[in-house]
């Protein structure tokens, strides 16, 4: 009897999906490029880019500029949901646990049943989550209350043809003008709300549906909002954000790295550098946040609101 063989890793299409995936996708982006330069170069496109620069006029007494608590609250906002991602990829991945959690059941939050043991990789998931929205909260109330939202909140119907002649300048190649101090080009201010009003709550809705706060005796509501449909969205909010802060990060590097840099982390309208050092400073606590976050540094601080145990 002969002895069976591995079979070669390229015998499982995985390799191969991965070799033939990275070249059509650069071979799509081309045909984008070009077929966006071709459409652009016909009159009547030409004629729907003159009418629609590419972006909205602002209501009257819109503010200009950038406060200081919305460079603070972009650096929250970015570092929670840097190493939600992270934990939330590791709540998903992980076959053998760190450790568990239980929380104590005294003081503000006790309940009738007795907590559930959760892993310590879902407890800073959900620890990340419920500081995230809190942020959330608070980047909210600031938004409306100093008027800053008429900048990602739509105001008018041209936003949408703005938005198409946006996305038209950005695949051609032929970007539109940036002034984000001012106003933020149409596709820009769409994503912007898309990210906060629609991401940012499914987020929320999926993930505590999914979570050991839901109610599991609730069979009515279960019944109403399964666990499957939570699933089905959560993930995909995660694959969002990611996608999200990727070409948005691309497009401040690419569009003005030093202007834009100020314009969230200087409070200021010119090329400096004084933004960009401080984008540096950030950059460089989210990574030593995202090697600290380990078991050795978590369990004494996961004990301090319950019991760690293996």
């Amino acid at each position: 009897m002969s002895t069976p063989t591995k079979k070669p890793a390229s015998a499982t299409g995985k390799p191969s999906r991965l070799y033939w995936g990275i070249p059509a996708v650069l071979v799509a982006l081309v045909l984008v490029v070009l077929l966006a330069k071709w459409m652009t170069g016909l009159p009547a496109v030409a004629s729907f880019l003159a009418d629609y620069p590419g972006h909205s006029e602002l209501p009257d007494g819109a503010p200009v500029g950038f406060p200081a608590w919305l460079g603070w609250q972009h650096f929250l906002n970015g570092f929670f949901l840097l190493l939600i991602i992270r934990t939330g990829w590791q709540v998903r991945t992980t076959t053998r646990p760190s450790g568990h959690w239980t929380r104590n059941n005294k003081g503000l939050i006790k309940t009738k049943n007795a907590p559930t043991k959760i892993t310590l990789e879902l407890w800073l998931h959900l620890t990340l989550d419920a500081l995230w929205i809190l942020n959330g909260v608070v980047f909210a109330v600031l938004l409306f209350a100093t008027g800053q939202w008429v900048r990602i909140v739509p105001t008018s119907w041209d936003v949408f043809p703005n938005a198409l002649s946006a996305a038209l300048q950005y695949a051609s190649l032929n970007w539109p003008t940036e002034n984000g101090w001012v106003n933020y080009n149409a596709l820009q201010l769409l994503t912007y709300f898309a990210t906060v009003f629609i991401a940012a709550p499914l987020a929320f809705i999926s993930g505590i549906r999914t979570s050991s706060a839901w109610p599991k005796k609730a069979a009515g509501l279960n019944k109403a909002y399964p666990i499957e449909v939570a699933r089905a969205i959560h993930f995909p909010v995660m694959i969002y954000f990611v996608a999200f802060i990727v070409v948005h990060v691309f497009l401040v590097l690419a569009t003005g790295a030093l202007r834009n840099l100020n314009h969230m982390y200087g409070g200021s309208d010119d090329a400096g550098w004084f933004g960009f050092w401080v984008f540096l400073a950030s950059v460089a606590v989210m990574v030593a946040a995202w090697f600290l976050a380990r078991p050795l540094f978590l369990r004494p601080i996961a004990s301090l609101m319950g019991k760690v145990s293996r």
